[in-house]
């Protein structure tokens, strides 16, 4: 479950909460029954490993060759023979 932080908005009440996000959120303050707010906050988030930068968000080496065409064999042409008589 997620964790909420609140704000009075009278007496500057700070708390944090668990609550499902199906939950209404909190209104009255439990220390002197005024209005809350949510606050909210920046999150801290980390890519770490192998996986995200390296394979997913990087350009390709400039010195990588691209993918040798397929050779296609050359239309047959009739032989010519000469004949001289």
């Amino acid at each position: 479950m997620p964790t909420y932080s609140y704000r009075c908005t009278e007496c500057e009440n700070a708390f944090d909460i668990q609550q499902s996000f199906t939950d209404e959120s909190l209104t009255v303050c439990p220390a002197c029954e005024g209005s809350l707010r949510k606050v909210f906050s920046p999150v801290g988030v980390t890519f770490s490993g192998s996986g995200f930068y390296r394979t997913d968000s990087r350009s390709k080496p400039a010195d990588s060759k691209p993918a040798a065409a397929a050779k296609t064999p050359a239309p047959s042409t009739p032989s010519f023979t000469s004949s001289t008589n």
